[in-house]
């Protein structure tokens, strides 16, 4: 399973909802949570590895055996929004703040079918609220303030030459 890069279209569009009845869907997550392991990550969504649905891995230990996949989530937002600098996989060593809130309630389903609800706060919030942007078709280097923005603007030019040169 290879990580796709920034720009990709794939990581800038909104996902389509998992069906449930996915063939694999089971298999597909558990490779996920290998490519999060092997890439040092604690969150990894299905754009990220070229499929536009509607699912993501988080882990706040890095741990396979603490990742969480949610599938086909829905999330609130609240509390204060703290600034907490960020990364992704899919621009490795691009980094900054992003403000967030730091909390957030989130209902998803399982591989089995089961529906969840949980409240999260801090590192897992962060987690959960990058990895359903990538859902959204939305990366975290757009939620920059101006001066990170303009700070890795070089970063950004050069995936976007390797994406072009291909």
């Amino acid at each position: 399973m290879e990580i796709v890069y920034y720009p990709d279209p794939v990581l800038q569009r909104r996902a389509a909802p998992v069906d449930l009845a996915m063939e694999g869907l089971a298999e597909f997550v558990e490779e996920m949570k290998a490519a999060m392991k092997s890439a040092n990550g604690v969150g990894l969504a299905a754009p990220q590895v070229g499929r536009s649905l509607r699912l993501f891995i988080a882990s706040e230990s890095g741990e396979v055996a603490d990742a969480v996949a949610f599938i086909n989530p829905e999330l609130r937002t609240f509390g204060e929004r703290v600034p907490f600098e960020e990364g992704c996989l899919s621009l490795p060593g691009v980094n900054g703040d992003v403000e967030r809130p730091e909390s957030v309630a989130v209902s998803w389903t399982d591989v089995h079918g089961k529906r969840h609800e949980e409240e999260f706060s801090k590192l897992m919030a962060r987690i959960v609220q990058h990895e359903f942007d990538h859902l959204e078709g939305i990366l975290f280097i757009t939620r920059l303030t101006p001066a990170d923005r303009i700070r890795v603007k070089p970063a950004l030019d050069s995936f976007e030459e390797h994406y072009r040169s291909g």
